[in-house]
């Protein structure tokens, strides 16, 4: 089969290339998946450069989340059968034509749901449902400050709080991301540098109740500035390439608080709230009231390029390889 494979760790991904490798095999437990879509993520692009938390050794076949068909199965699976549409993934081995991935890793796609979507969707709105409700405790009618908000994980964010009636602020870096989300329906969209004074003038000087923040650097910075008390400055990445730090005067002084977000290890940590999560996600999905945005399907072969559209910030919502 084809995939799209890591051989060396290399900053500009030359290390990267589409090869013909085995066709993998269900082992116990485990389902193999005909890939019709694979999302594609930051932490796919920080992978085949060595910066994930996650560091798998080369070979390997990058692509956290995917959806498809089912096409055999490992002994011992219950709950998925051959011919179901399933979504998720193990981490790796997405981009591909197969993919071997644990059942328990898996669930049906709900009736209705387009394929490209759902392999989309999964990642970025568990970041945001994990970081709105679960770490930020947000409550309808706060104000809801998104950064990087044209992005996968920000315009997820962008969605999930306008639907649990979050009053949604959003910084994007063009003037057609920031009209993408005006459309949206956000209170409005800043440019994201100079946005401190907007924001107090925007919630009648109190600040956002809640920032969410994938980039770091200055935006971090800036954000500190324009928080509420008892605010919620939720640490998602730092897309920008620069870690903050914050004196923890400003914490105390302004009684606001510091969370990190990191959704999947929260799973981890609390298998049943994880469950809940993404039941709670996937059931928003399937009424109606998340709307996903794929910003373009690209060939298995062209998977560089999306990864690419990732780093140079080409991209609003999501991008999908489709092999």
């Amino acid at each position: 089969m084809r995939a799209f494979v890591c051989s060396r760790i290399t900053d500009d991904l030359s290390g990267t290339g589409i090869l013909d490798i085995a066709t993998p095999a269900p082992g116990p437990g485990q389902a193999l998946v005909r890939v019709a879509a694979a999302g594609v993520n930051f932490p796919d692009v920080l992978m085949c450069q060595g910066k994930y938390q996650f560091k798998p050794e080369p070979p390997f076949t990058p692509g956290m989340e995917m959806a498809g068909e089912v096409v055999a199965l490992g002994e011992g699976v219950s709950g998925i059968a051959v011919g179901d549409a399933v979504v998720g993934g193990a981490g790796l081995g997405g981009f591909a034509e197969l993919c071997v991935a644990p059942a328990a890793a898996l669930r049906k796609v709900p009736k209705g749901v387009d394929l490209q979507v759902a392999a989309s969707f999964q990642a970025a709105y568990l970041t945001a449902y994990v970081a709105l409700v679960r770490r930020g405790r947000i409550e309808p009618g706060e104000a809801l400050l998104v950064h990087g908000a044209a992005g996968g994980v920000g315009l997820a964010c962008v969605d999930l709080g306008l639907a649990l009636g979050a009053r949604v602020i959003a910084t994007a870096s063009t003037p057609e991301k920031r009209a993408v989300l005006e459309a949206r329906g956000v209170v409005a969209a800043l440019a994201p540098a100079g946005f401190r004074d907007a924001v107090k003038d925007l919630t009648g000087g109190r600040g956002a109740d809640v920032v969410y923040d994938p980039v770091g650097g200055d935006v971090f910075d800036e954000s500190v500035r324009c928080i509420a008390f008892d605010g919620r400055l939720l640490v998602i990445g730092f897309t920008s390439g620069r870690i903050p730090t914050v004196s923890v005067n400003m914490p105390l002084i302004k009684g606001f608080s510091v969370v990190g977000v990191r959704a999947g290890e929260y799973g981890r940590q609390f298998p049943q709230r994880g469950r809940e999560n993404l039941d709670a996600v996937w059931t928003m999905l399937a009424e109606g009231r998340l709307k996903p945005h794929v910003h373009a399907a690209v060939p298995l072969a062209d998977t560089r390029a999306a990864l690419d559209m990732l780093q140079t910030r080409a991209v609003i919502g999501k991008v999908v390889v489709t092999p």
